[in-house]
C-alpha cells in the first residue's frame, strides 16, 4: 500500500512516500481503505517533535508511529472472523488517536476503536473533516456541557477545532463570540457567531476596551491564551477551556478543581472518544446542525504541502487529504 512515513523528526519535507505491506485484520479487526484523513495540530507536533513533550509519546530520538494520521474517512474493505458490528462496504469515519497510521491507503484498528458508519451521502473529504469536531465536542459537552443562554468565546474560532466549536456552542443554544483573523469575520458569523473579534486589533481579555465582556466560557480553540489572561474575560464562575495542554494549564486545572469560582480545564479528547461519539457527529452532520468547514484539499503526494498549510497560520477550517 501507499504511505507517507516520517523517518525522522523534522520540517514537513521530512515526510517522504513509501510502500508498505497492507495490514491483516486480526480476528477483531477491521481493514479501512483510507479515502480521506486530515492534518491537525497533533499531526504537526508529533512529525516535528516539538513542543518537547510530544516525543514523551512518539518517542525521545526518533518517531515511534512512522505512519502519522489519527483521522479517517473510507470504506471497510475486510472484517476479522469475530467482527459484528461493520461489514465490508460500510462508509466509516473514525479516530486512531493511539497510534495514527491514516496517512496510508489502509488502517486497520480494532472493531471497538472510535468509529462509526457513515449514514448519509456525506463525501469523504467532509466526512473526514467532521470527526475533528471531538475535540470541540469533548469540551463543550462533557468537559463543561454548554447551557442556552450561556456565553461563550471562541478563540480561534475559524480554525479546525474553533470552527465546530462555533457551531456546537450555537447549537446548544450559547450566544457565541468568536475570535479570529479579519479575513475570516464572515465565515464566523455563517457559522452562528453573533460577534466577531478582530484577532489582530483587539484583546477581548482586556478590561476597559469595547470588545471586553463576561463570558461564561473561554474556549481556547487554538491553545494561544492562559488562564491568567482568559479570566479577566470570565464571569465569577466562568470556565476556561484550552486545548494546549501545557504545563501551567494543568496546574491550574488541578488548582481549581475543587473550587468555586474561575476554573480552568483541558482534556486529551483523542483518547477520550467512542464509537458513540463518532456516530452523534455523523447524526449532527446528517441533520444539518453542523457542516464541514473545510480550508482545502490535498492528494497523499502532496503530505508536505498539507503540513505546511496547516502550519501557516492562515487556514480556515480543516485541512484535508486524500489517499
Amino acid at each position: 500500500m501507499r504511505a507517507m512515513t516520517c523517518p525522522a523528526y523534522g520540517p514537513p519535507e521530512i515526510v517522504e512516500p513509501r510502500e508498505l505491506p497492507t495490514p491483516e485484520p486480526g480476528p477483531d479487526d477491521v481493514l479501512v481503505r483510507v479515502r480521506a484523513t486530515t492534518v491537525t495540530a497533533a499531526d504537526c507536533a508529533f512529525r516535528s517533535g516539538r513542543p518537547f513533550a510530544a516525543r514523551l509519546y512518539a518517542g525521545l530520538v526518533r518517531p515511534r508511529f512512522p505512519v502519522l494520521g489519527g483521522t479517517f474517512a473510507g470504506d471497510v474493505a475486510a472484517v476479522g472472523a469475530n467482527v459484528r458490528r461493520y461489514s465490508v462496504g460500510d462508509r466509516v469515519l473514525g479516530l486512531s488517536p493511539h497510534d495514527f497510521g491514516a496517512h496510508a491507503e489502509f488502517l486497520c484498528l480494532a472493531q471497538d476503536r472510535p468509529m462509526a458508519r457513515i449514514t448519509g451521502d456525506l463525501p469523504y473529504t467532509e466526512a473526514a473533516s467532521i470527526v475533528e469536531a471531538t475535540t470541540a465536542l469533548t469540551f463543550l459537552r462533557d468537559v463543561s456541557p454548554i447551557r442556552p443562554g450561556q456565553k461563550v468565546l471562541v478563540n480561534g474560532a475559524t480554525g479546525s477545532v474553533g470552527s465546530y466549536g462555533v457551531q456546537l456552542a450555537k447549537h446548544y443554544g450559547a450566544e457565541v463570540t468568536a475570535v479570529c483573523g479579519p479575513a475570516n469575520a464572515d465565515l464566523a458569523r455563517s457559522l452562528g457567531a453573533e460577534r466577531t473579534i478582530d484577532r489582530t486589533r483587539a484583546d477581548p481579555t482586556r478590561p476597559g476596551t469595547p470588545e471586553h465582556r463576561l463570558q461564561d466560557v473561554f474556549f481556547d480553540a487554538a491553545g494561544k491564551s492562559s488562564f491568567g489572561r482568559a479570566r479577566r474575560a470570565l464571569t465569577p464562575t466562568g470556565t476556561y477551556m484550552t486545548t494546549a495542554p501545557d504545563p501551567s494549564a494543568l496546574v491550574h486545572s488541578l488548582w481549581t478543581a475543587r473550587g468555586r469560582g474561575r476554573t480552568c480545564r483541558f482534556a486529551t479528547a483523542g483518547l477520550r472518544q467512542s464509537p458513540d461519539t463518532l456516530a452523534h457527529l455523523d447524526a449532527l452532520a446528517g441533520s444539518g446542525a453542523i457542516r464541514a468547514v473545510i480550508d482545502g484539499v490535498h492528494p497523499l503526494e502532496d503530505l508536505a504541502d498539507a503540513y505546511r498549510r496547516a502550519e501557516s497560520g492562515r487556514k480556515a477550517g480543516t485541512v484535508v487529504v486524500t489517499c
